[in-house]
């Protein structure tokens, strides 16, 4: 028997229609994954069960039901019992979500008291144990914290018990593991095929097949406001009709794609001037050379091999607890080095250390086999920086053009060559000199990584420090960007300190790993060793927690 029945669904916000004659049902104790890439859809058409499309949209269906009830005949104190009360509702974002300045533990007696009779001790009391039956460990503890003094995954859980609080039927779960550790992922997935084995029933909205793959009896394919797909997970994950889920499955990055290129996007060459293979800038024009008058060589080509940054015994301490403890390792040119580890590990302290941002309290690190030296403008420019929101480390104000020259201008080019450099860099990640003009909101978001990567790349530096780069991307962007850095590393030669919680996307691109826990790395080798036999537990822990499209 179906729970929710939708029947050519169409919404719209103004002239622009962003859902279009979308169909499907929930069963009873089914789990439909709701699955596509930002804008086709999806988080509209969850959003159309609880009434939460907004006071512009223009909502229509054939058929709107949940448990024989017209939604569309709802009006807004109808919407509020049924919001909380029979559906529960889990947002990507436990952090935006949680009322700030309240208590957890009030936020989840909120809906107690909004759906429930229970008076306020027995309230308190169904808050611990909420907490507990999501596997929050000291719930009378974590029940009078704020929603900062959390962790992402017991954010996620508080979020998740605020959803259960008055038992409702159907659980809406947008994104509700994305930017989250691997391990804490798999957690949330178990915490959610618990809720789905106890007979409730779930929509889950994500953009990760991998993840749907582990919990969804069905799957819906979404693309421009229209399920072009459909059916039983194994069938469409294991023998996709549509082209477009064809495309999703092999922009996956995993262990069997080393190698190959995830994306359908043509790989990025430069040419010798005699056209033969070679690593020459693209020609400026006319009587436009480098800023000293060599070689016309915007992004010079190392040799592999190299060690271009060392660090040795570094470690960092804040407030006396130890963030990072004696971690060493060297990363030569044309080589990416991953750092994977759960939140609070110490990967990005490490990276910061790499960088020149923080300081090692004890230990060094070496650029070129000189120390790093923080006031040395060159060494500054040989170590650049790619961030995973790339539209916050943007200056909005900024056009692209700008945004270039800036960096242009501190690597030393004169400025009337600028112009030139900074389309040269953007052929070299695949744009072009007409997004000069363009301000970083007016940009994709894989237009925008592809922006930082070129302005990362304009000092010519022999190292890039990618801090989780392509974590908030979708699949096939994401697939771009990949094949995107590997195509400037074979050009250019240039050296990656990658950082991920993605085991998936390091496996792909990384040709060693460390992995670090509470500070300390537990475990380096090539990524193939260590992830195909990982000798520490730690490591163990992590590769098993990876989600795999086999699991379906």
């Amino acid at each position: 028997m179906s729970l929710v029945k939708v029947d050519d669904l169409r919404v719209a916000f103004g002239a622009t229609s962003v859902v279009h004659g979308v169909s499907f049902e929930v069963g009873a104790g089914e789990c439909l994954a709701l699955v596509g890439e930002s804008g086709s859809g999806k988080s509209v058409t969850a959003r159309t069960l609880v009434g939460l499309t907004g006071g512009g949209a223009r909502v229509t269906a054939g058929e709107l039901t949940f448990d024989g009830q017209d939604l569309t005949r709802l009006r807004e104190r109808g919407w509020r019992r049924l919001r909380g009360g029979r559906i529960g509702f889990v947002l990507q974002d436990a952090l935006v979500s949680l009322d700030p300045l309240r208590k957890v533990g009030k936020e989840i007696e909120e809906v107690l008291a909004a759906h429930t009779d229970l008076p306020g001790a027995a309230r308190r009391a169904r808050v611990l144990e909420l907490l507990a039956s999501v596997g929050v460990p000291e719930p009378e503890l974590r029940a009078g914290q704020l929603p900062h003094e959390l962790s992402g995954g017991l954010r996620q859980r508080a979020l998740i018990a605020a959803a259960l609080a008055a038992d409702p039927e159907l659980i809406i779960a947008d994104e509700p593991t994305t930017a989250l550790d691997v391990t804490i992922q798999a957690q949330v997935l178990d915490l959610l095929a618990r809720i789905k084995a106890e007979g409730r029933s779930l929509l889950v909205i994500s953009h990760d097949l991998a993840v749907v793959a582990r919990l969804a009896d069905r799957v819906a394919v979404m693309k421009d406001g229209v399920i072009v797909e459909q059916g039983p997970t194994a069938q469409v994950l294991g023998e996709p009709a549509h082209d477009y889920t064809r495309r999703l499955l092999r922009a996956i990055p995993a262990e069997h794609t080393k190698g190959t290129r995830l994306s359908d996007t043509t790989p990025l060459t430069r040419t010798t001037p005699d056209g033969g293979a070679g690593v020459t800038a693209p020609d400026r024009g006319p009587g436009v050379t480098a800023p000293d008058g060599g070689a016309d060589v915007a992004v010079p080509r190392r040799a592999a091999g190299e060690v271009v940054l060392r660090a040795r015994g570094v470690g960092k301490s804040f407030g006396g607890r130890a963030a990072v403890r004696e971690v060493s390792f060297a990363l030569r040119a044309a080589e990416t080095l991953g750092i994977v580890g759960e939140s609070g590990s110490g990967k990005t302290t490490t990276a910061r250390i790499a960088l020149g941002l923080t300081a090692p309290d004890t230990g060094a690190v070496e650029i070129h086999g000189r120390p790093w030296t923080r006031g040395d403008r060159a060494q500054r420019r040989d170590v650049q920086v790619v961030y995973q929101d790339t539209l916050a480390s943007f200056d909005p104000r900024y056009t692209v053009a700008k945004v270039l020259a800036e960096a242009l201008a501190v690597a030393g080019v004169p400025r009337e060559h600028r112009r030139a450099r900074s389309v040269e860099l953007l052929e070299l990640v695949g744009l072009g000199a007409e997004h000069l003009r363009r301000r970083p909101l007016k940009l994709s978001g894989g237009q925008r990584q592809r922006v930082a990567i070129a302005r990362a790349l304009a000092p010519s530096p022999s190292v890039i420090v990618c801090d989780e780069p392509v974590s908030a991307l979708d699949v096939s962007v994401q697939a771009q960007v990949l094949d995107l850095l590997e195509d400037v590393q074979r050009e250019t030669g240039v050296a990656y300190l990658f950082i991920s919680h993605d085991l998936g996307v390091v496996h792909h691109l990384c040709d060693r790993v460390l992995v670090m826990k509470d500070g300390s790395v537990v475990e380096e080798g090539p990524v193939g060793t260590v992830f195909s036999e990982p000798a520490h537990p730690y490591t163990k822990e992590l590769v098993a927690a990876i989600p795999r499209l086999a699991a379906a």
